[in-house]
């Protein structure tokens, strides 16, 4: 498989984790059953698995092969780390609406983030 082929399988994984977390987190707020459907429960795993191996593989082609170790991947590894630790936060762990809603939305900002983080390879995107 080429590389500009799992760049773009990536790509798939994190748009199917976006659109699947949001829904289950609108779920979550709206406290609708549709939430515990058992697809549901074992989607995000298999995307969640699926977006790690892909970003693992890009990384060993596009850099740690040649013995680069750049900044940005540390980060959006640690960043993925934190999403899902939010994540589960968010739509399981939570004690109350609102900190679930805290985490649901903290998630998201780290979701922004990483994104922007991945767009301009540096760890600080928004930064001249």
């Amino acid at each position: 498989m080429s590389t500009q082929n799992i760049i773009h399988l990536h790509g798939l994984f994190v748009i199917l984790s976006l659109v699947l977390f949001s829904l289950r987190g609108y779920w979550m707020l709206r406290e609708c059953p549709a939430l515990q459907a058992r697809w549901v429960k074992i989607a995000p795993h298999i995307i969640d698995t699926m977006l790690l191996l892909t970003a693992l593989w890009a990384a060993w082609i596009l850099f740690w092969s040649h013995g680069s170790h750049p900044t940005f991947m540390t980060v959006k590894i640690i960043g993925l780390i934190v999403y899902i630790g939010l994540g589960i936060v968010a739509l399981k762990r939570g004690k109350t609406k609102a900190i679930r809603l805290t985490a649901f939305i903290a998630a998201l900002c780290v979701y922004a983030y990483l994104m922007a983080v991945g767009i301009t390879m540096r760890a600080v995107p928004f930064a001249s």
